[in-house]
């Protein structure tokens, strides 16, 4: 009987519920059944199946060519049928949502089964179970859960669906040469990753444009870190008066928006800028110093404006921390003979850094991907010649902006993307596991 009721189901979503006697349940259940099929009915395969249209899978319903769509990326371009082509992007977007719409319906046509075979089974040994106790035990038991449905629902389809879509342009010819609807659009499989490790120029590029990614990433994190925790430690010091006036000129940088900062530096450091202007007049130069056309002035520069930028929010962070160390810490440090610089490292340094880890890998990982600092102030500037598509001070991000955006290579910015998020995701994952935050928590 367990068996015929799930065979039920399977057939005619809630009919095992049904014959469970729950008869709410079951009409929920045949409902989705109702909507899952009206859905393919009602986008094309109603139409196929009265005979009022021809079969093909780009008339057929939602699902039908959804499907179709993700697997052939289309059959005819516009090239060979001006009216009735297909359009290889939209077929793709399509298709990932009625592949993640189909496994929502999948899902609640295996819990359909399930429930209807585990609910006889316990009628079988005497248990009496009505849709009314289910549904009071289902909102007692997961309440959360149904609170945040549709809020998964909403993160699924407005952040997972872009992410799976640029996650498959990687596997595809999808550039300037294939464009659709002009031209179909392939599947390539590996080939683009193939070709960013064999091909010596994509090759070369990527690697240095990834070691100077890293080295950006960790200057500019731990130089604003630096320099935020010695103005912390300064403004902390018995000497200073007026310590509320002077931390907030200090917050002033961060409290006026990046991009302001970014362009009015871009203009300062400019070879005809005020920097090059003052010094040139005071006789300190006799020629204007490349700030933002020589490689090494322009990463100088970078660290040095992100410092300017980055330092406010570390030294409001590390304030706020120093104050929650014990003040007898240091008077027992004192006792024991203990100097200023001797408490600091060994009261203050340790409690900041335990408290601000978290913060710290969130910044390192932010910079891995602080495309505005590079494309406002240095534009990925100066040029590289012996660099495909990218300039001396681009990080990765920014040359996969300059390869969609410029060069509309769009398959080798999205096999970067996942480069990117490969590196980020698992050295941010394992640092955060190690620091003793995370282990406290």
């Amino acid at each position: 009987m367990k068996q015929l009721v799930a065979l039920c189901s399977a057939i005619v979503w809630g009919s095992g519920q049904f014959i469970n006697k729950q008869k709410s349940k079951g009409l929920v259940f045949f409902a989705l059944q109702v909507i899952f099929v009206g859905i393919e009915l009602a986008t094309g395969t109603g139409g196929v199946l009265t005979g009022a249209v021809e079969f093909q899978f780009r008339n057929a319903g939602f699902f039908s060519k959804g499907l179709w769509g993700l697997v052939t990326l289309g059959t005819v371009s516009r090239a060979q049928d001006r009216k009735h082509y297909d359009h290889s992007v939209m077929l793709m977007l399509a298709g990932i949502i009625a592949a993640l719409v189909l496994i929502i319906f999948i899902a609640i046509w295996i819990y359909n089964i399930v429930d209807a075979y585990k609910t006889r089974k316990r009628i079988g040994k005497g248990e009496i179970i009505t849709s009314a106790d289910y549904f009071k035990k289902l909102w007692e038991n997961s309440f959360e859960y149904i609170m945040i449905t549709p809020g998964m629902l909403l993160v699924i389809f407005i952040s997972i669906v872009p992410i799976i879509f640029a996650i498959l342009v990687a596997f595809t010819n999808y550039n300037a040469n294939f464009i659709p609807p002009r031209k179909l659009v392939e599947w390539t499989g590996f080939d683009t990753f193939v070709n960013i490790v064999k091909i010596k120029i994509w090759g070369s590029t990527f690697v240095q444009i990834f070691i100077w990614t890293v080295i950006w990433a960790f200057l500019a994190t731990f130089s604003s870190y630096a320099f935020g925790l010695f103005q912390a430690l300064i403004l902390r010091a018995k000497a200073v008066k007026f310590r509320t006036f002077w931390r907030s000129i200090f917050i002033l940088p961060w409290a006026v928006p990046g991009l302001v900062s970014m362009l009015v530096f871009k203009a300062l450091l400019n070879q005809e800028g005020a920097f090059n202007q003052m010094l040139l007049q005071a006789g300190i130069i006799k020629e204007a110093i490349p700030f933002l056309s020589n490689v090494g002035w322009a990463r100088f520069c970078l660290v040095v404006v992100n410092v300017w930028l980055g330092f406010p929010y570390f030294m409001a962070l590390i304030s706020s921390v120093i104050t929650t160390v014990p003040q007898e810490q240091y008077e027992a440090a004192q006792i024991d003979g203990a100097n200023s610089f001797q408490q600091f490292r060994a009261i203050t340094l340790p409690t900041v850094l335990a408290s601000t880890s978290p913060q710290i890998l969130m910044s390192i990982t932010f910079n891995f991907n602080n495309f505005n600092m590079i494309y406002f102030l240095t534009g990925g500037g100066p040029a590289n010649p012996n660099f495909q598509m990218a300039g001396s001070t681009d990080i990765l991000i920014s040359w996969i902006f300059k390869l969609t955006l410029d060069q509309r290579m769009y398959n080798y910015a999205s096999a970067l993307s996942i480069f990117i998020f490969i590196i980020v995701a698992s050295v941010s994952a394992w640092n955060l596991l190690r620091t003793r935050a995370f282990k406290e928590s």
